[in-house]
């Protein structure tokens, strides 16, 4: 018998269907770092999304023997705090390769044809006055024609790269492992540096980690070009957020489109926050969540754990 504890099930909004082995199941909306410990005490099976689950609450867990991940990154989880007890841990992967690339394209028309000055225009009645048929006080540009640079090619930077195509885009990717131009001849692999210098659109698909913290800093943003935008449907921490607010504000890029901050929810304080310029959207960390891509992870999540019980662990960090 497992006992499995959800601590934050507010998260996903979904069915998630009970799993095919003997369990207690406990759901919590949601939980403080003060929590964890008090509600997974005597747990075996802990869910989470974005808890943090780290080394001084893993050490007061004994019967903890499994942590899963209802999401892809696990950056909130003390996996070498696992790896020395033997607590196994698994993410989901791929759930959301329809949901996030669309997200980055909503994002990335959004800023490039200046779609929230323009809403906001006929929110304040401009349009209504005009003496002309349209508004023409904002910069539009097209996606057809410029060249998009993907940094991380996995599943999501995959899929970014086929829609790009399907807009007449040209595609040049910045990866840590070498590509296989047998399996995607189409791909042009380029150094870091040497893809803010050229794209039109930078958009950032790899996870976050002590290697690509503030990857984008002050130096990468003076790199690319002025009429270049910046979009991130990644994780907040892969940018220097006040390098990126300075950026924008003088004009050293022409604008950005992200769903994600460093802390999250975001202190008040955070710069990108305070910023009332139109070349800048700001969602709040919701292009994983389309209705599809929900059910898909509630399914690969219960996978995970019938997976794990069984003996045959899938999707393993």
């Amino acid at each position: 018998m497992h006992d499995i504890v959800f601590l934050d099930r507010d998260s996903l909004h979904a069915t998630v269907r009970p799993p095919a082995f003997a369990h207690r199941w406990r759901d919590y909306s949601a939980t403080g770092a003060d929590q964890v410990v008090e509600r997974l005490q005597g747990a075996s099976i802990a869910i989470t999304n974005k808890v943090p689950i780290r080394l001084d609450a893993i050490a007061r867990l004994p019967a903890l023997k499994m942590i899963a991940v209802a999401a892809t990154g696990t950056d909130n989880v003390d996996l070498a705090a696992c790896r020395a007890r033997g607590i196994a841990v698994a993410n989901i992967r791929d759930y959301s390769v329809v949901s996030v690339p669309e997200h980055t394209f909503a994002l990335m028309l959004a800023v490039r044809r200046s779609l929230r000055a323009y809403a906001a225009d006929v929110d304040a009645g401009l349009w209504q006055r005009s003496t002309r048929f349209c508004l023409l006080d904002h910069p539009i540009g097209d996606l057809a024609g410029s060249r998009l640079g993907i940094v991380g090619y996995g599943a999501l930077g995959r899929r970014v790269a086929q829609i790009a195509r399907a807009f007449g885009m040209e595609v040049v990717v910045h990866s840590r492992s070498r590509i296989d131009n047998a399996d995607d001849p189409q791909v042009t692999q380029v150094p870091l540096d040497e893809l803010l210098r050229i794209a039109d659109v930078v958009s950032l698909h790899l996870p976050l980690s002590d290697a690509t913290r503030h990857m984008i800093g002050e130096r990468e943003l003076a790199t690319m070009r002025r009429n270049a935008i910046l979009i991130n449907t990644a994780r907040g921490g892969l940018v220097d957020e006040a390098a990126l607010a300075e950026a924008l504000t003088k004009g050293v890029i022409a604008g950005a489109g992200f769903d994600v901050l460093s802390k999250e929810p975001p202190a008040p304080d955070n710069p990108l926050l305070k910023l009332r310029l139109p070349n800048f959207v700001l969602t709040p960390h919701v292009a994983w969540a389309s209705a599809g891509a929900m059910q898909t992870l509630a399914d690969m999540l219960v996978d995970n754990l019938e997976a794990w019980v069984a003996g045959k662990p899938s999707n393993l960090v």
